[in-house]
């Protein structure tokens, strides 16, 4: 167990990440991801609110649907968060905020805070889908990005088709009382449980964003690569004008993924050389258990191509890396 947000967290099982990992990419796994937020926005001005306020727009969705989208600091389009909202009903939007940033949330978009009230159990990998379905076969069923309202043994369940690893999967809200119990139903059927570790070396090789790493202060869905999240085209939204500069003078780094080498893992803050030029930082970097090989997400300057060598200097050693595109894994 491990302090992360504000939470207890299961950072790893008795199984090892590396297993935990594997299981993931090749059958299925169910992580308790309980440290998310979920504020709820109720009412006929519910949907006006979140569009006045986040970047993506809601009119290219609908009511069961989710959609990834980001809070923005209105000075400077930093990315103060970055959100699932699951759109339950028609006046019912479920926000899912990263753990530490749910009273952020909560000031910009107003909304009550359930986050206490449930729990989120996330199933994913290939063979996900067909384990949950011995359990909750309505809930296997919810397609990617969608979102359903349903009941398991008389309990109220809510299931988006989302998930942080780069695979196929759901996640699964249940009222928090219920939770243990469906949780050991979801590992009878074979689910192993996997930790908070192993889910962060799967969205690295999915080349995935953490807020804090590769969004956070100082740093734009522009520079992220994630100018998709941003509708242009649906009027006002926290940030805009500042997005609007930086996306007319031109970004000034732009965030791509290192392939290593070699085993060797590069870690977060670590320098990138080209040549002997410091020309990027480390915001995340791991040993894939996939590619056998260390890998990273950095932010470099915008004019270093993809296959660029570099080099990364971990403890005064130059590590050998190229400048890929990511994901560094994709489903299958």
């Amino acid at each position: 167990m491990a302090p992360f947000g504000g939470w207890d967290m299961p950072l790893v099982y008795g199984e090892g990440t590396l297993a935990e990992h594997l299981a993931c990419r090749r059958d299925g796994v169910v992580f308790d991801v309980s440290h998310l937020g979920t504020v709820r926005v109720t009412g006929p001005g519910a949907h006006e609110r979140l569009q006045q306020v986040l970047t993506n727009d809601l009119d290219r969705v609908a009511p069961g649907r989710a959609q990834y989208t980001h809070l923005l600091d209105a000075a400077d389009a930093s990315v103060l968060d970055d959100i699932i909202v699951w759109w339950v009903g028609p006046e019912r939007f479920d926000v899912m905020p990263n753990a530490s940033n749910t009273d952020r949330v909560v000031g910009a978009l107003g909304g009550v805070d359930v986050t206490g009230e449930r729990a989120v159990l996330a199933v994913q990998g290939p063979g996900a889908r067909a384990r949950l379905a011995t359990v909750v076969p309505e809930a296997a069923a919810v397609e990617r990005f969608a979102v359903a309202e349903l009941t398991w043994d008389g309990v109220p369940l809510v299931v988006a088709g989302t998930g942080y690893t780069g695979g196929d999967g759901v996640e699964v809200a249940v009222p928090a009382a219920e939770a243990p119990r469906l949780w050991q139903r979801m590992l009878d059927a074979g689910l192993a449980p996997a930790g908070l570790a192993a889910r962060d070396t799967l969205r690295l090789e999915a080349g995935l964003p953490l807020h804090g790493h590769e969004l956070g202060p100082g740093i734009t869905p522009l520079q992220a690569g994630l100018g998709w999240v941003v509708a242009w085209g649906k009027g006002p939204f926290r940030g805009r004008e500042a997005l609007e500069a930086e996306r007319e003078r031109g970004i000034a780094r732009r965030l791509r993924g290192l392939l290593v080498d070699g085993r060797r893992p590069p870690r977060a803050d670590q320098d990138v050389l080209l040549g002997v030029a410091v020309v990027g930082q480390v915001t995340s970097g791991n040993f894939s258990p996939v590619l056998e090989r260390g890998i990273a997400l950095a932010f470099l300057p915008p004019d270093v191509e993809l296959g660029t060598a570099v080099a990364i200097d971990v403890r005064g050693t130059a590590l050998p890396a190229e400048v890929v595109r990511t994901p560094f894994v994709t489903a299958g």
